[in-house]
């Protein structure tokens, strides 16, 4: 049974949360997130992969799964959500921007994400987001340390001070070959771009393959100095 939490308690909560469940395994922290949290709790993802999704459904059946639309994603890409959706026991919400495509550019021109990315994922992914979490307490995302210097601080469990909600990063501790053991032993469905170069998936026209020798998130906004979009500040 959830508890019945207050604002004020939220907080404290997420950073003692983050303490106790350092050593936790990634189910353990979902499930703890689901006894918290319940019908309050989901799950955001890029669909790169669906490893936090199916974690997170083995312990909440129907678990929401929160997706960004941002209009500019890789055919693959919506093709993975669509595939999560089928024959996962999720639920998932897509999330679109206010406006279209063709609707940013009449008002701030054409490729706004060559000239100003920074507004771009402002428009289309973290507004969009901080909307679309409105009715719940805690959300799980699946950053890990091991990805870049930008997230190597990630706890497992932590506070949104952005958002005012409660922050869960189930796999924070795994690399990347846990994450590749997951998906060969559970058949996890993963973004068919991961086998073509592509080491971190993000909106097509902001994103190319990876270098040896990269950073797994070189691919994205190279050349332009940066490396989040601003969902995760």
């Amino acid at each position: 049974m959830t508890r019945t939490l207050q604002t004020e308690d939220l907080e404290p909560l997420a950073e003692r949360a983050g303490r106790e469940l350092e050593d936790a395994s990634a189910p353990e922290i979902l499930k703890w997130a689901a006894d918290t949290f319940g019908g309050k709790f989901c799950v955001t993802s890029s669909m790169e992969d669906a490893v936090v999704a199916h974690l997170a459904s083995r312990v909440l059946p129907g678990v929401d799964v929160v997706f960004l639309d941002t209009g500019y994603h890789f055919p693959e890409t919506i093709g993975t959500r669509d595939a999560v959706e089928a024959v996962m026991d999720v639920n998932v919400i897509t999330l679109t921007p206010r406006q279209t495509v063709a609707e940013q550019d009449a008002e701030y021109g054409p490729k706004l994400h060559d000239r100003d990315p920074d507004l771009c994922c402002g428009l289309r992914k973290v507004k969009p987001l901080e909307e679309g979490l409105t009715g719940y307490t805690a959300w799980a995302t699946g950053l890990r340390r091991d990805e870049s210097p930008t997230r190597a601080n990630t706890p497992v469990v932590g506070w949104d001070r952005k958002r005012q909600k409660v922050k869960i990063s189930p796999i924070a501790r795994w690399t990347q070959d846990d994450v590749d053991a997951y998906v060969a032993e559970h058949g996890v469905l993963t973004n068919p771009l991961l086998m073509d170069g592509y080491a971190s998936v993000g909106c097509a026209p902001c994103t190319r393959r990876v270098l040896e020798g990269e950073d797994v998130r070189a691919g994205r906004w190279a050349g332009r100095g940066k490396t989040e979009c601003g969902l995760h500040d």
